[in-house]
């Protein structure tokens, strides 16, 4: 279930050129199954825990377009990828707010959600860091980043959590 749940962004991933990164990758999903069905795409995931960075390294030696990076999102180089993904990393808006900044103008970032994801809160949160809501199927949504990122983002580490935008 998981793969198939991670396969089912790759063709909302595919829309959008240059490479991707999976924020809190966490146990490899979605960044792995994405890494192996789009070899031509370069994968970052990037993991705060140093342990699981430690695991995701393994799968580098089996998928050579894969990179694992141990870091916080709000400390990475801004607009440095095509797509951001992210699945279970926090509320819609808040991860919205963490991945929004990696990407650089035209791409997107793409949440795996549950049916009760708030779109309107979402959809707040992407307009006040340069993002819009597109339209997406059922479980997914995309932002489209549709300017360079504001001064002030990232907020500082904590920040976004403990007061979100929407």
């Amino acid at each position: 279930m998981l793969l198939d749940d991670a396969l089912a962004g790759a063709a909302l991933v595919s829309r959008f050129d240059g490479p991707i990164v999976d924020v809190g990758s966490g146990g490899g999903t979605p960044g792995i199954p994405l890494a192996a069905s789009l070899p031509e795409r370069a994968v970052t995931l990037l993991e705060a825990e140093r342990r699981k960075c430690e695991f995701l390294e393994r799968w580098t030696s089996d998928l050579p377009n894969l990179d694992v990076v141990w870091g916080r999102a709000e400390e990475q180089p801004l607009e440095q990828y095509g797509v951001a993904v992210a699945k279970a990393l926090a509320a819609p808006p808040t991860a919205a707010e963490w991945c929004l900044p990696l990407v650089r103008e035209g791409g997107a970032v793409i949440l795996w959600v549950g049916p009760s994801a708030e779109r309107d809160r979402v959809e707040q949160a992407a307009e006040q860091i340069a993002g819009t809501l597109a339209d997406a199927p059922d479980g997914f949504l995309v932002i489209r980043k549709t300017g360079p990122t504001p001064p002030g983002y990232p907020r500082r580490t904590g920040v976004a959590r403990k007061r979100p935008l929407a």
